[in-house]
């Protein structure tokens, strides 16, 4: 359940924006099941701040358990990062965990001219720093950065789109696969989605490399409809319960 509140957080899909997929004040709620078991919740919310005397993106992403799941499994994360508006180029992030008494606090700030980032952990009381590629993202700030990404509408069946992300204290090559497009039923009524599987490291949570599946608006939004995740043991499936704050209409073909 965890590690599906992390992917909703991390998609929950050009250095320059062109087309405005997001604005300041969209917010997200995503719903998350365990088989019929209502296991949690997870939000993003896009608000302003300021870094480095220019205004910013600061997104803030919630994940956590409820009723009979925060029983056996407690669940209360917290990521943050701070992103340039024109150019997507992230400045900070905070990751502030507790995933059944496993627990993290970091937070790091980017240096984009020299290429590196600097990662305070306050719960082991470190401090490192870190050489990364040009043009990195975190694992909340790829999400957005994707969303904008010129080459998503050209992606033919098949094809990828590849970003160098931060996250762990090293530089993952994330790789998102296109699917294809097909309608599916939300809570809002029957939408038109592009269908993405982004890879990720199989062992000991993900069955394998292309254990999650994402479905995205296929409007000018480009919105998480739906994610779903073969576990290690079961599998998960979040769902957009709630949004408001989005920057073009939101397209129901029927009810």
């Amino acid at each position: 359940m965890k590690k599906l509140i992390t992917a909703i957080l991390f998609f929950t899909i050009c250095n320059v924006y062109s087309q405005n997929a997001f604005s300041t004040g969209e917010y997200f709620k995503f719903r998350i099941h365990y088989g019929f078991i209502n296991a949690g919740y997870a939000t993003l919310e896009v608000k302003d701040a300021v870094r480095e005397n220019k205004k910013v993106f600061h997104v803030v992403g919630k994940g956590y358990t409820t009723g009979a799941a925060k029983l056996f499994f407690k669940v209360k994360d917290d990521y943050q990062s701070y992103f340039d508006k024109e150019t997507g180029k992230p400045y900070q992030f905070i990751r502030k965990i507790d995933e059944g008494g496993y627990t993290k606090n970091q937070e790091g700030f980017f240096n984009q001219s020299s290429n590196t980032v600097t990662v305070n952990d306050y719960k082991n009381d470190t401090k490192k720093t870190f050489k990364v590629p040009e043009n990195v993202q975190d694992i909340v700030s790829v999400f957005y950065y994707l969303r904008n990404h010129p080459e998503v509408d050209d992606l033919k069946v098949g094809g990828f789109i590849e970003v160098d992300m931060f996250f762990d204290e090293e530089v993952t090559k994330f790789k998102l696969k296109f699917l294809g497009r097909e309608d599916i039923k939300t809570k809002f009524g029957t939408v038109s989605a592009m269908i993405f599987r982004p890879y990720v490291q199989a062992g000991r949570v993900f069955k394998e490399e292309e254990s999650l599946t994402v479905w995205i608006s296929d409007d000018g939004n480009r919105i998480p409809l739906r994610i779903k995740a073969d576990l290690a043991v079961g599998s998960l499936k979040a769902d957009l319960d709630e949004f408001k704050g989005l920057s073009h209409s939101f397209k129901v073909k029927s009810k």
